[in-house]
This record gives C-alpha cells, sequence and structure tokens, in this order.
C-alpha cells in the first residue's frame, strides 16, 4: 500500500511538472500551432509529419518496455532461456525499421527544405518590397515604393507576397514571425531574403531570437495585417504628420536601448539600409533618390 501511494505521490509530481512545460508556452501568438500563412501552414505539416513519422518507433519501444517489465517481473513465471542468442527477425526489426524510417525523413526534409526556399517567391502577384534593418534592440522597416519607415512596428497587406532584404547594423540578428513562418538571420555588411504572406487579417508578434545582449528579451515588434485594399490608406494614416528619417532620427535608432513605443516616419531622407549592408546592398533607386534629396 505504501509503495503503491508512493507511486502516486511520483506521478503528481511528474503531471504537475508537465503541466508547467505546457503553460509555459501558452500566449497569443502560437506560432506553428496557429499558422497565418502558407509559409507556417507548410512548416507546420513538416513538423506533424516528423512527430507522427517518429511514433512508428516511439510508441512500439515504449510499449515494449512495459510489456518486457511486466512480463519477466520476479515471480511472473516467465520462461527462462539462458542459452537464447539472437533472433533474425528481432535483427530485422530492430535495424530495419529505423532504418527506413530516416530515410523516409531524410527525404521529407531534403524536400520540404527546397520548397520552404527563404528566397523562392510566393505565387500571388507582385511582392510588397520591405527592407529591414536590425539595431540594438529595435528593427526598422523601410517601405521604399511608399518612401515611409516604421520602427517596431510593421503594416502588411492580406494576401499579397512580402519581401524582406534584412541587414544589421550592429550584431547578429535572428528575425521571425512565428504565425507566419521562417526565419532568417540579418548580419552587418550582408543581405539576406525571406519571402512570406499572410492569409488572415490580425495582429501577430515579431522577434529577434537571437540573443543580443542585455536587450534581447524585449527585442520584439507589432505586426497588424490589414485587408489588401485598405494596406495603401493605413500605411498613410499611420505616417500622415510623422516626421522624416534623416540623419538626426537615425542617430536615435542606433543608441543601444528598447524604446518604449513604436516610431514612424513619413518620408525617407538616407539610407540606413545601404549604410548597414555594405557593398552588399542592392541598387534601389527609390531609396537612393530619397537620400539625395
Amino acid at each position: 500500500m505504501g509503495l503503491t501511494r508512493k507511486y502516486k505521490r511520483i506521478l503528481r509530481y511528474v503531471g504537475a511538472f508537465a503541466g508547467v512545460l505546457v503553460l509555459a508556452g501558452c500566449e497569443s501568438g502560437l506560432g506553428l500551432f496557429a499558422p497565418a500563412g502558407p509559409v507556417a501552414q507548410a512548416q507546420q505539416t513538416h513538423l506533424l509529419t516528423i512527430f507522427w513519422l517518429m511514433q512508428i518507433v516511439i510508441i512500439p519501444v515504449f510499449a515494449g518496455l512495459a510489456f518486457v517489465l511486466w512480463r519477466y517481473r520476479l515471480g511472473s513465471g516467465g520462461t527462462y532461456r539462458p542459452d537464447w542468442a539472437s533472433s533474425f527477425l528481432a535483427e530485422i526489426v530492430i535495424w530495419g525499421v529505423p532504418a527506413v524510417l530516416v530515410g523516409v525523413l531524410g527525404y521529407n526534409l531534403w524536400r520540404d527544405t527546397h520548397d520552404l526556399d527563404p528566397y523562392a517567391p510566393l505565387p500571388g502577384g507582385t511582392p510588397l518590397e520591405v527592407q529591414v534593418v536590425g539595431y540594438d534592440w529595435k528593427w526598422l522597416f523601410l517601405y521604399p515604393q511608399e518612401d515611409v519607415a516604421l520602427v517596431d512596428r510593421l503594416v502588411l497587406p492580406e494576401g499579397r507576397p512580402v519581401r524582406f532584404k534584412l541587414t544589421s547594423a550592429t550584431v547578429l540578428h535572428s528575425f521571425m514571425i512565428p504565425q507566419l513562418g521562417g526565419q532568417v538571420y540579418a548580419m552587418p555588411n550582408m543581405v539576406t531574403e525571406l519571402n512570406l504572406k499572410a492569409d488572415m487579417e490580425g495582429p501577430f508578434r515579431g522577434q529577434n531570437t537571437q540573443f543580443n545582449g542585455e536587450g534581447f528579451a524585449e527585442h520584439k515588434f507589432d505586426v497588424e495585417v490589414v485587408a489588401r485594399d485598405r494596406f495603401a490608406a493605413t500605411l498613410a494614416g499611420l505616417t500622415k504628420d510623422a516626421p522624416p528619417l534623416d540623419d538626426a532620427a537615425l542617430s536615435r535608432l542606433t543608441k543601444r536601448e528598447v524604446l518604449p513605443d513604436p516610431i514612424t516616419f513619413g518620408q525617407i531622407r538616407t539610407n540606413p539600409f545601404a549604410a548597414a549592408a555594405g557593398p552588399a546592398a542592392p541598387a534601389s533607386e527609390d531609396l537612393q533618390e530619397a537620400a539625395n534629396e
């Protein structure tokens, strides 16, 4: 009786610990578990495929462990076979099934890696161009065609592909919008790309997932996805009376601090993306003309 109570107490502790781990991930915006775009949806499918394939090995192993413990427990009357050495069928199952599973998992990984190439454009029309510059600890989003910029706030149209070009003005950053999918590094003097699309309206969360100092925990940004036909008006309304992004405004962004609120700029008069990317910066007529004004 005492032993049974002991086991029950252990199971309660294990259950409580597992509950804490589950609840630790509960917040608004559950990433791949609440996909809001085709890339995140494809990544969720890939993750679930791996999970269910792994059950082919995991379930028999734990079920077999329980059976062995029960069948050969003390006093069970199990057959004692001290001369048993091997079983050809057992060898086939033990080595063959995992080998086939590794092959299937490898093929799925290879296929989905190519299908989810972050540089590959997505269908749905002409993509919206957004240039991203990472600072400590803030994100600058430049809209070259609209000639506006936002800090720690990103506005996107629903159903339209978005091509992000990313760089960093300081150290290595990792750009990610969990519910839209994808993750790509932003590095100084380099330019990386990420293509995403949102299939629904709503607020989402973006973040830096690469540790970069004391402000890392607050290195996040707001994402607002609006109807495609309201995108231009929404962006114009946010930046209507906003000051321009000039050298004076840029000097604040270079400070190592977490901004209390997002900032908007109504006109781009400098080119922080080219400054951060250096020789890797692509030619941008829109931003170059704005910088020359």
